[in-house]
């Protein structure tokens, strides 16, 4: 089926953004490797840019700048934290393994004995280069997400205990994270001003049955600091993208009077998150991006499961517009192409009549 379009994936994205009626429902897509080299071998494409165009998909293109600071280590970052890829079956993913704060106890140890990266490690100049030939699709750059670095740099249990048993810590290196994340936004807007659609301004804080951290350390700790994320972007008219896995209702209400544009992944299968409550409630509020399950509904449901999954989420979460259609999280390997395909032909199919 060929649809006559008459927007660009930039101006469906914007029309969604705006609360202006799109020429049909604008599609993302998040994938590993391994998953997204099976999609192109299914479909027979040799780019994921033919992948993008043969399923409609109105991709975000993401920009960085490049790191030009000291000389790395191989497998360290510019944190100082060694990775290593990790076999899991069906997919490798990068882990950290060594975490370069974790023997420290104190601020003045970390700052006798630590470099924090600076803003000047980075070269911004080829962030223009980077959009080249993609401006009609919707452009990502600058934002936060300072406690998974941090989990990194001190060990994710050690991160979560520090902000009970020693919040000096923890609030010194996150406002570290968060100044230099801030600056880095800062100059890649400089580089494209008037250019960016998003910037992700993240925080994981939800599970499968409830939140990571307690609504209080959520409200003093975190959202304060990621405002000032979100003040820059709005200063720039750039639209903040939030993602937050899991079971997050309770604290849905704050991120949203703290600025958010955009709720991500929707993980509707979590405790709480029901989709037809969460539109009802917050639907007037905040754009919702994702929706798609893959932890159950793309991996292990039927060509058939996923087509009604799609008309679902166009029904609950797209009635009445703001809704933008994506897997929850990044789709595995373990999940059939044919299910990925049926999931974007569905959609395509039946996103018109928003």
């Amino acid at each position: 089926m060929t649809i006559k379009e008459s927007m660009t994936p930039k101006e469906r994205w914007l029309a969604v953004l705006n609360r202006q009626k799109p020429d049909r429902l604008p599609l993302d897509y998040w994938g590993t490797k391994e998953a997204t080299q099976k999609l192109l071998r299914h479909l027979g494409c040799s780019t994921v840019w033919q992948m993008y165009k043969r399923l409609h998909i109105d991709r975000v293109v993401g920009v960085r700048p490049t790191y030009v600071g000291p000389r790395r280590r191989p497998g360290y970052d510019e944190f100082g934290c060694r990775f290593r890829n990790v076999d899991y079956g069906t997919g490798r993913y990068r882990e950290c393994v060594s975490h370069v704060l974790a023997g420290y106890n104190s601020v003045a140890e970390i700052e006798a004995n630590y470099t924090w990266p600076s803003p000047d490690w980075y070269d911004y100049s080829e962030i223009r280069t980077q959009i080249k030939g993609k401006e009609q699709y919707p452009i990502q750059g600058g934002g936060s997400e300072p406690f998974l670095i941090y989990a990194r740099l001190r060990g994710m249990e050690q991160a979560y205990m520090d902000l009970l048993l020693q919040p000096e810590i923890a609030l010194y290196c996150l406002d570290k994270l968060f100044d230099l994340a801030y600056e880095n936004t800062r100059r890649i807007y400089e580089q494209l001003p008037g250019q960016i659609t998003l910037s992700y301004v993240a925080e994981d804080f939800g599970s499968q049955e409830s939140l990571l951290f307690s609504p209080k350390t959520i409200r003093q700790t975190f959202l304060p600091r990621m405002k000032r994320m979100m003040d820059l972007a709005h200063e720039a008219g750039v639209y903040v993208f939030h993602h937050s896995d899991g079971a997050i209702w309770p604290i849905i209400p704050d991120l949203i009077a703290t600025g958010i544009n955009i709720l991500n992944p929707i993980q509707w299968r979590s405790k709480g998150m029901d989709r037809a409550a969460l539109k009802a409630t917050f639907g007037d509020q905040v754009i919702f991006h994702g929706g798609m399950d893959n932890q159950q509904t793309l991996p292990f449901g039927s060509v058939e499961d996923v087509r009604q999954e799609v008309i679902d989420n166009i029904e609950i979460l797209g009635k009445g517009g703001g809704y933008i259609l994506a897997p929850c999280h990044n789709i595995q390997a373990v999940s059939p192409p044919e299910n990925i395909v049926a999931m974007y032909e569905t959609a395509y199919e039946y996103g018109r009549d928003l």
